[in-house]
């Protein structure tokens, strides 16, 4: 009776077009929240990949703070919800994905003003309120993990916003490590990306982000290759259109999986 049950469905299987088997292959994080827990598989084009995925600050500390509509927006939790849409992203494509600082409450979040809260960890572990501690040990659980991994193109990526006065309005950043050859082309990729997609959907405007080395702690204090990026300035009111509406946050995280996808193809 078994057989007479599952031979059929071999045979279902077996002439099921390859594209509609790939469309049936999901994966679950917790992490994302009840509506994105569950993703779709949508390739392989980054398949052997693995990243390590950092948003900056969280737990005693909500990073920079801007003001909308008279309510506080707090960097640490826009970082937050970016790195998971971009985790999304890359688990999508085939890729091992380590989403280092967590909150098991906050998934993925479609509203504006997103509250904030002190829940987050790294990895489990209540984060320090000292800079220095705090970013330690983020650096120290992206080396743990990185050690253990086996994939041959292993990069960490960074995110964080910027707090500059509100009058100026700022482009996204790329930073990468002093003297990283393979850090600074993730970063112009990333950039190249960003402008060719400014040049598609805002032709007039230019983008003028840029690419520099940055003795940054964790840029220096990370053994993957690694990137770091500043989204805007949190205190500005056209940079927080890239911050508090979702749809922007989403493309954020859609440009920078073309640009990792870009790199990749470029070489391990």
């Amino acid at each position: 009776m078994r057989i007479l049950i599952l031979f059929p469905l071999f045979l279902f299987l077996a002439n099921m077009p390859l594209s509609a088997q790939k469309k049936n292959r999901t994966g679950k994080e917790p992490l994302f929240g009840k509506e994105y827990a569950t993703y779709q598989i949508v390739s392989n084009e980054l398949s052997g990949a693995c990243f390590y995925l950092v948003s900056g600050h969280g737990g005693p500390d909500p990073g920079a703070i801007g003001i909308y509509q008279g309510r506080q927006l707090h960097e640490d939790e826009y970082a937050y919800d970016i790195i998971l849409r971009l985790a999304r992203e890359l688990l999508m494509r085939g890729a091992k994905v380590h989403i280092i600082i967590q909150d098991k409450k906050d998934g993925i979040r479609d509203g504006n003003v997103l509250a904030s809260s002190k829940r987050e960890t790294c990895m489990g572990d209540p984060i320090p309120l000292n800079q220095v501690a705090r970013l330690k040990q983020r650096c120290d659980w992206v080396n743990k993990l990185y050690r253990k991994d086996k994939e041959s193109y292993k990069r960490a990526v960074f995110i964080h916003v910027d707090s500059r006065s509100k009058g100026q309005q700022t482009d996204v950043f790329f930073y990468n490590a002093p003297k990283s050859a393979k850090g600074k082309r993730l970063a112009d990729n990333l950039h190249y990306t960003f402008d060719k997609k400014y040049d598609k959907f805002q032709p007039n405007r230019g983008f003028h982000g840029t690419v520099s080395e940055r003795g940054l702690y964790v840029l220096r204090n990370t053994i993957p290759v690694a990137v770091f990026l500043e989204l805007g300035n949190i205190r500005n009111r056209r940079d927080q259109q890239r911050l508090v509406l979702s749809n922007n946050r989403q493309a954020l995280a859609k440009w920078m999986v073309e640009g990792i996808i870009r790199d990749y193809k470029q070489g391990k």
